[in-house]
């Protein structure tokens, strides 16, 4: 079995709160969404971790009033994706980046726990678009509150956005580079205990595909392969889900997929799992073949042959379809498995 050792990061503490509050409000008040538009993208060096992040200022035209912290080159090159697509982008699709966000909002667009920090604070706004609020956005989770390194993090890019923003302001020449994978950097320096930052210029390359890891629990592998083999086929596909759930020894919430084995004579269920993207969506797709040996230890037979609708599907199973000796077949379509998942999905159980 597969063991998943969990580590819940601290909550920012209450000074650590009051510090971004304090950058947020700061960077309200200079209003760069006046003079700047998201796709003039700049970097930002966390001087905790190394990491880079990509500021895009978003406001010009009034509607959402915020700093996006775009995570990595990874986070960076999902943006212009999206943001290439112009008005044909899902707005679903920001979901898809890994990014913090530092927004004004009205007071009804904060819940409990925003409201509950701004109180400790002592903070007070009023009126259109003045109530801060932040999130963490990972692919795959729940938009959700700030970890104390995330905090941490976003208070310095508030505070070097600004300083972007009002240079820019004068100087429009300072993000504009001959090529389109250049970037200016605002890049950290200790000098004793003080925090100096400085301009770089980097180039920043798309980063490569990333690989999808299988995982195997090899000692269950070994007594599937003795089970008998039985002439049945199996339809098996991975449903996305659109409903959050949560582990009780994890708050935030996230947005499973199902793995869903029918009966491809019958239509009767076999078998479903719901698989959780963590830490990403590439280690959720990479237990499929991990939870399929499983529910075949449960049926207690190899099946002669399995089907599946999508590539995706088909080479998370080519392996283990080699090591059980199963035939595998990708086809157009999978009619139980497709009758059962539009079922499954419209049960308003499924929904809640």
């Amino acid at each position: 079995m597969r063991e998943k050792i969990v580590m819940v990061e601290p909550e920012p503490t209450l000074d650590e709160w009051r510090s971004l509050y304090q950058a947020a409000m700061h960077f309200k008040e200079v209003a760069p969404w006046e003079w700047m538009n998201e796709d003039e993208v700049f970097g930002i060096k966390d001087p905790e971790t190394g990491e880079l992040g990509f500021a895009s200022i978003m406001g010009a035209l009034g509607e959402h009033l915020s700093l996006a912290i775009y995570r990595g080159a990874a986070g960076l090159y999902t943006f212009w994706v999206y943001h290439d697509m112009g008005e044909d982008a899902p707005p679903e699709g920001i979901m898809d980046i890994p990014h913090l966000q530092a927004a004004f909002g009205n007071r009804e667009s904060l819940d409990d726990l925003d409201r509950d920090v701004i109180k400790e604070l002592g903070l007070k706004f009023r009126g259109r678009q003045a109530w801060p609020w932040f999130r963490s956005f990972r692919p795959g989770f729940v938009p959700w509150y700030l970890e104390g390194t995330e905090a941490r993090f976003l208070t310095h890019a508030l505070e070097q956005a600004e300083d972007v923003a009002l240079r820019f302001r004068e100087n429009p020449a300072l993000l504009i580079f001959t090529d389109d994978d250049t970037y200016l950097i605002r890049v950290p320096h200790k000098q004793g205990k003080t925090l100096v930052w400085q301009d770089e210029v980097q180039t920043i390359s798309p980063p490569q595909p990333e690989q999808i890891s299988l995982f195997m629990d090899l000692e269950k592998l070994e007594k599937v392969k003795r089970l008998p083999k039985a002439k049945v086929t199996l339809e098996v596909d991975l449903i996305p889900l659109s409903f959050p759930v949560a582990d009780e020894w994890d708050p935030r919430p996230y947005f499973p997929s199902m793995l869903l084995v029918v009966d491809g004579s019958s239509g009767m269920i076999l078998g479903t799992q719901l698989l959780r993207p963590d830490p990403t969506v590439l280690e959720l797709f990479g237990n499929v073949p991990f939870t399929l040996v499983q529910q075949f230890a449960s049926l207690g037979c190899i099946p002669a042959r399995v089907k599946v609708q999508n590539d995706l599907m088909l080479g998370l199973t080519r392996k283990l379809a080699d090591e059980l000796n199963f035939s595998l077949k990708k086809t157009a379509k999978l009619r139980f498995l497709n009758q059962v998942r539009d079922f499954l999905l419209g049960n308003t159980i499924l929904q809640e």
